[in-house]
């Protein structure tokens, strides 16, 4: 997650099954959920990443190019705002198939929040379950484009993702071991996860693959202070997640913190009508370690919607 501000507000939430979830907008999309799941969030008030207990991954990015459908006369179709776009998908789908089905069906208009500080809430969303399945999902130009496949390894932000394919294939052509591109933007940072995590060890040991996500991740990483202006997405990187979906294990690392926040959500209590939970992330930035019964009963957010 890379942000121009230092603090996201970002905490870490357990929803069990069965929680009936409201988009908060005018015409809204309501739904209960068939699945629970761990989420990391945005200001307490989107879901920005998580993971579900069949081991679907979902993970929001800022894309600028987005354009999102207008509303129209006639379209009497609920609306759903992005800030919900990954708590809709973790909640209502097992495996990426499943998921583009559906999605693709456009049951909703999807709406676009703004951030607290007037930044476009502009976003595409990456899927992937645990057969290794995966798909993205963009608004360009008010229609939904979708690339499903389990070659589609990496998202990282601007420009569209059918340029960053077109992009990575040059520099396949020269070879990662030859030369890669290193500065911070977004497509330099594609090639180089795209090449590195196939070259980084595989492995069936849960510490050894994990480590070897988070090595690739921390290299694509944008550093602290080093920002472009007007450019938000280009900025400090703040948090990582790695979610193991073969043991189901949510990792989260703050940059600022020494420590890395994992929950295995096998000995979490997903059941209907155990309530939503959450870690208290912000404002601890020395939490560390196994967090697995620190989550503490807490009221649910509204998701943010577009404001006039």
């Amino acid at each position: 997650m890379d942000w121009f501000e230092a603090d996201l507000g970002s905490n870490i939430w357990l929803y069990p099954r069965g929680l009936t979830r409201n988009s908060n907008t005018a015409k809204p999309t309501v739904w209960k959920s068939k699945y629970g799941s761990l989420v990391t969030t945005l200001y307490e008030g989107a879901t920005a990443d998580g993971m579900n207990e069949k081991g679907l991954v979902a993970n929001l990015l800022y894309l600028p190019e987005s354009k999102y459908p207008e509303a129209r006369a006639g379209d009497d179709r609920p609306t759903l705002p992005n800030s919900a776009w990954v708590q809709y998908v973790l909640d209502n789908y097992a495996t990426v198939a499943e998921a583009v089905a559906d999605l693709k069906k456009e049951s909703f208009r999807m709406v676009a929040i703004k951030a607290p500080t007037g930044e476009p809430g502009t976003v595409h969303l990456s899927i992937s379950d645990a057969s290794g399945d995966s798909a993205i999902f963009e608004y360009l130009d008010g229609k939904l484009v979708i690339h499903h496949g389990r070659q589609y390894q990496v998202m990282t932000n601007s420009p569209t993702f059918d340029q960053q394919i077109a992009l990575n294939s040059y520099w396949k052509s020269i070879g990662g071991t030859t030369f890669l591109p290193g500065t911070n933007r977004a497509s330099d940072r594609f090639v180089r996860a795209s090449f590195y995590i196939n070259e980084a060890k595989q492995s069936a040991d849960p510490r050894t693959a994990v480590a070897a996500v988070f090595s690739v991740m921390r290299n694509v990483s944008v550093p602290i202070g080093i920002k472009i202006p007007g450019q938000p997405n280009i900025a400090d990187t703040l948090w990582l997640t790695v979610s193991d979906q073969k043991n189901k294990v949510y990792y989260y690392q703050d940059t600022k913190s020494p420590s890395v926040v994992w929950a295995d959500m096998k000995k979490l209590n997903f059941s209907e009508g155990s309530g939503a939970r959450k870690l208290q992330l912000a404002g601890n930035p020395d939490v560390g370690g196994d967090q697995t019964a620190n989550f503490k009963p807490a009221e649910l957010f509204k998701f943010m919607i577009p404001q006039d």
